[in-house]
């Protein structure tokens, strides 16, 4: 009698264990599938910013055409993130492309017919709500990484974590470059 309450006992909490195990894998999937989803979030941002570029960066040219530096730069920067295949690699480069971008903002401002011109303006403001939107994706992606990192690095999530593979993830963040004022001279 005695060893049939024993072993329902341990029966018991066999399966109360097995049910929470479940319950925190299924959490952290969840989890981690949100992070990847704003991850996607910010790629649509980035490539909506990517398709503006080409637009933004002809319609200067026809009036500050010896702004060839800043214009050829922003074209690299741009190219290296169509080009980036990892995230880490995009990060860098979409930030390199943020740099570049505000120099070029930098030299619309000593052009005052290009400020007028309405497809520039146009674009100018088209670029400056998918800089805003990058910019609360990168928030919401770094908050998602933050519950996510947690979740797989606090008790008891950490057990089930290390038994299923589930590895932290980095932050979006700015390099020290992108958050510097651009430097523009006009020799």
């Amino acid at each position: 009698m005695v060893a049939t309450i024993i072993i329902i006992v341990v029966v018991v909490i066999i399966v109360i264990l097995v049910i929470a195990a479940i319950g925190i894998y299924n959490s952290l999937v969840n989890q981690r599938n949100r992070v990847d989803n704003a991850w996607a979030q910010i790629d649509v941002q980035l490539q909506r910013r990517l398709d503006l570029i080409p637009n933004y960066v002809e319609t200067v040219k026809g009036y500050a055409s010896h702004e060839n530096k800043t214009l050829q730069g922003v074209t690299e920067a741009r190219s290296a993130c169509m080009q980036a295949s990892s995230p880490d690699e995009r990060v860098a480069a979409e930030n390199k492309l943020t740099d570049c971008l505000k120099s070029l903002f930098a030299v619309s401002e000593a052009y005052p017919d290009l400020k007028a011109n309405v497809n520039f303006q146009q674009l100018q403001g088209e670029l400056s709500e998918t800089e805003d939107k990058i910019s609360y994706m990168r928030q919401s992606y770094n908050d998602t990484v933050l519950k996510y990192n947690t979740s797989i690095q606090t008790f008891p999530g950490v057990i089930v974590a290390r038994m299923f593979g589930f590895t932290a993830r980095e932050n979006f963040d700015a390099v020290s470059e992108a958050e510097t004022a651009p430097q523009v001279s006009f020799d």
